[in-house]
């Protein structure tokens, strides 16, 4: 994967989400204000890894994600579903999703973002099952990917290792949550938002910067 990007000197917006963050599915039409706000800066999206490996199943968890699925649809309008919560076998690990997106970047950087607000709609509003390729082929398919070399390179050590480099890339910025948003001005990283904002008030730290 190639992050010469981080060393060179176009001026950048850097998103660090996780498709299966439930705030970064609340910051979606926000980033898409922020994004068309600033045509002028390149958009990089790094996978932050909220919970790679993990081996917890949701429903154990369903209480605590549920009371924060709730918050965040009354507070942004994004819609959630909450029946995946009562799946008995459903795995919260968030590295195949992670994973989808980075294939997506590989073989169509152009549709990277996209790609990965429609993992987000899969999950949090059509409950599909994020460990199973199957939920990817489905996207691929409606974004023009091959299939067979889709389904290929998700089950490879090629995306794998890919998306262990952007959870590393993550760890070097420093970034501690996310949503989180670094802008790259004239060489220097500067973290301007760390959690759910409105694109007008990170607008507003940018135009100081």
């Amino acid at each position: 994967m190639n992050y010469d990007w981080l060393n060179d000197d176009k001026n950048a917006l850097i998103y660090v989400g996780d498709a299966m963050c439930s705030w970064c599915h609340g910051i979606a039409p926000e980033l898409d204000k922020l994004k068309n706000a600033h045509p002028d800066l390149d958009f990089k999206l790094v996978m932050g890894g909220l919970r790679p490996y993990n081996t917890e199943k949701a429903i154990d968890m369903a209480d605590f994600l549920k009371s924060h699925w709730v918050e965040i649809e009354e507070r942004t309008g994004q819609p959630f579903k909450h029946d995946i919560l009562k799946d008995p076998d459903f795995v919260y690990d968030t590295e195949p999703a992670s994973r989808a997106v980075v294939v997506a970047r590989i073989m169509n950087p152009e549709i990277e973002f996209d790609f990965f607000k429609a993992v987000q709609v899969a999950f949090y509003k059509d409950n599909y099952n994020t460990n199973e390729v199957e939920t990817y082929l489905k996207l691929a398919k409606e974004f023009d990917l091959d299939v067979i070399k889709y389904e290929e390179l998700f089950n490879s050590n090629e995306a794998k290792e890919h998306t262990k480099a952007d959870f590393q890339v993550s760890q070097q910025m420093g970034i501690k949550g996310f949503p989180s948003m670094v802008l790259k001005k004239d060489g220097q990283f500067t973290l301007i938002a760390n959690g759910y904002q409105k694109a007008e008030e990170i607008n507003k730290i940018i135009a100081k910067l």
